[in-house]
């Protein structure tokens, strides 16, 4: 097996990955983010929120492995923008881990309150809420507003070199301007994040995330690049 079609393999399982761990990470959180209350209750949910935090740890970390893992292909057709793919996919996972810690500080807060003998309730409901509007807000920029500009430059270098299908590149390429469009729009308060018309602008990113990484572990890259990197060295060796 060359080095191209393990590439493939590992940025489709990668791909795949971030869709599990973070749609897996937000079913988790249920009980911290529906409830306001959560930081003054018995902590009855608290290993399914561990759980949920854990999640988006490894979605960290496959992110900002899609990135560099695809750097060393994509920067053969435009380093610049290859480069800008890993730098967006470094701060949206600084952004999710800043949303994880603010969840994480209200489980530990949680713990406080049942130690206290006279806790102060109004403060710990006050800070609980702070904390869990902080996630929000990180949830919004990003996986979302971030998530945009690195899914534009990666689907822009794919369909620039025919490394995959137009199609899927296309995708990525409408995709990736609609969703930090819609995290515009909600921060506006043009309609919630999680909505009928949240999700219709996610679903193209979702669809081409989805897609490239069935086409990258099904066909691998195309040929363009093996043809290209061939051709490279034939030249040196001649030069030699």
């Amino acid at each position: 097996m060359n080095s191209y079609r393990k590439t493939a393999i590992i940025v489709g399982i990668l791909f795949l990955l971030t869709e599990i761990t973070s749609i897996t990470g937000l079913l988790l959180y249920h009980p911290i983010l529906n409830d306001p209350n959560y930081i003054i209750k018995n902590p009855v949910n608290e290993a399914q929120v561990l759980w949920g935090a854990f999640c988006e740890v490894m979605l960290v970390f496959v992110n900002i492995g899609t990135a560099i893992t695809l750097f060393p292909v994509l920067k053969k057709y435009n380093e610049s923008m290859a480069l800008g793919a890993v730098c967006f996919r470094v701060l949206e996972a600084i952004i999710i881990i800043i949303g994880i810690i603010s969840l994480l500080a209200i489980v530990t807060l949680n713990h406080e309150f049942l130690k206290e003998i006279n806790p102060n309730t109004s403060f710990y409901l006050i800070a609980g809420k702070l904390l869990l509007t902080i996630h929000n807000w990180t949830f919004l920029f990003g996986p979302n507003l971030v998530l945009g500009p690195s899914t534009f430059f990666t689907a822009y270098l794919l369909y620039k070199s025919k490394l995959i299908s137009p199609v899927i590149a296309i995708l990525g390429m409408i995709g990736g301007p609609l969703i930090s469009a819609s995290s515009l729009l909600v921060m506006f308060g043009v309609f919630l994040q999680i909505s009928v018309w949240g999700a219709v602008l996610a679903l193209p990113v979702f669809g081409y995330e989805v897609s490239l990484a069935i086409w990258l572990l099904v066909k691998g890259f195309n040929s363009p690049i093996i043809a290209d990197d061939l051709s490279t060295k034939i030249t040196q060796f001649g030069r030699d």
